[in-house]
């Protein structure tokens, strides 16, 4: 009997500021790799002064890489869910515009499903006052972020932005998913 090698799986995810996702799920046991980038919008290799005007329709967004026998997808879309507030169109605290959206880019059907029912869920526990109005659509092209916003808490941990809106997503995820963090 011969044993099928481990493929790891992709998620995609945007809800605000990518350096806060992307600070939260690399802490996350079985999550290989995190990287901030764009997607959703038209405009081809996409920079983050385009993106931050608001024209190119890209949003903020983080890949992960995961291993589903340590971490699966429903765990991911729950820390997901916990870190931002799904409620909100176009903004996350302080940050507004349409590339701070919340949406789940699905990479195939059986994640498009998760993300719908863990949706069903929330909005059926009432956890929020207003309903959730994160989208869940087929993941288009992805585009890295430029390298200085790759592992940006761990490289400016003085900054104000990461000391008031990074840190406490942190101290949140470490909180509330004590048990999901790589030792």
């Amino acid at each position: 009997m011969t044993t099928q090698p481990h493929v790891p799986e992709i998620a995609t995810f945007g809800g605000g500021c990518f350096w806060c996702l992307e600070a939260a799920f690399s802490r996350l046991a079985g999550v290989q790799q995190v990287v901030s980038g764009y997607a959703g919008g038209a405009m081809e290799n996409p920079d983050y002064r385009s993106v931050c005007g608001g024209k190119t329709g890209h949003v903020e967004v983080v890949r992960l890489t995961f291993d589903p026998r340590l971490i699966d997808y429903r765990a991911l879309l729950e820390i997901f869910f916990a870190l931002h507030d799904p409620t909100t169109v176009d903004r996350q605290g302080d940050d507004v515009g349409t590339q701070y959206r919340s949406v789940i880019f699905t990479h195939d059907a059986g994640q498009a499903a998760t993300a719908r029912a863990v949706i069903a869920e929330l909005e059926g526990a009432e956890i929020w006052p207003d309903p959730i109005v994160t989208a869940v659509v087929p993941a288009p092209t992805f585009w890295p972020a430029e390298e200085y916003h790759q592992n940006y808490f761990a490289r400016n941990p003085d900054e104000a932005y990461c000391q008031f809106v990074v840190g406490p997503k942190v101290a949140k995820l470490r909180k509330l998913f004590a048990e999901r963090l790589a030792p």
